[in-house]
């Protein structure tokens, strides 16, 4: 069974630049990722919270949020 991936973005140039770098780099045999553009899916957004993500880009990979870089803060999507 595969491990669940989840990045989260708001489509900014560097959550896009992240997007396709974790895209390429997490083994798809691993994982099933699933891409979340927040900025179009705020209903997603206490989602992310609930995970543990502050900001965007955030990769949660089993529960566990990793911050890449800084993009906005989730605050700033709402």
């Amino acid at each position: 069974m595969k491990a669940k991936a989840t990045f989260y973005h708001a489509g900014c140039p560097v959550c896009i630049s992240a997007e396709q770098t974790v895209a390429q780099a997490l083994d798809p045999n691993r994982y099933e990722l699933e891409i979340t553009h927040l900025g179009e899916h705020k209903e997603k957004i206490a989602e992310a919270q609930a995970k543990g993500v502050q900001s965007v880009p955030a990769l949660v990979l089993d529960n566990q949020p990793f911050h890449i870089n800084f993009g906005a803060a989730l605050a700033d999507l709402t």
